[in-house]
């Protein structure tokens, strides 16, 4: 029972040296050649010239986190898909209700207008 422990507190100590070793490596030989435009503040290559706290609408989240669904759906169906001539009824049945289901949720934010743009 010790030796499982020992095999896992030894997995532990790599894995947080070798990433610590790697990280101070990198400072210690990294080049340091500050100047004004390294330090400055990035977004996007330009220079903000106005406000930068400004609201933006919600709908653009909405886009984002109905978009992020869909993608990780996506990512749970294509095994299934790969797999499509060897898998059981049973399964086939599986991947159509949460197929439904997956629609529902599509039509449901439809209905609701979250996916017109104003």
């Amino acid at each position: 029972m010790l030796n499982q422990w020992l095999y896992i507190g030894i997995f532990v100590v790599i894995s947080v040296f070798l990433p610590g070793v790697a990280i101070l490596l990198a400072r210690i030989l990294s080049p340091k050649k500050p100047n004004a435009i390294k330090n400055s503040v990035y977004e996007c290559g330009v220079e903000t010239f106005d406000k930068t706290w400004i609201q933006f609408r919600i709908q653009y989240y909405l886009y984002a986190l109905v978009f992020l669904i869909f993608d990780v759906e996506t990512v749970f169906l294509f095994p299934f898909a790969v797999a499509y001539n060897q898998v059981p009824l049973f399964m086939v049945m599986e991947a159509i209700i949460f197929i439904a289901i997956l629609m529902g949720g599509f039509l449901y934010i439809w209905r609701k207008g979250a996916l017109t743009w104003r």
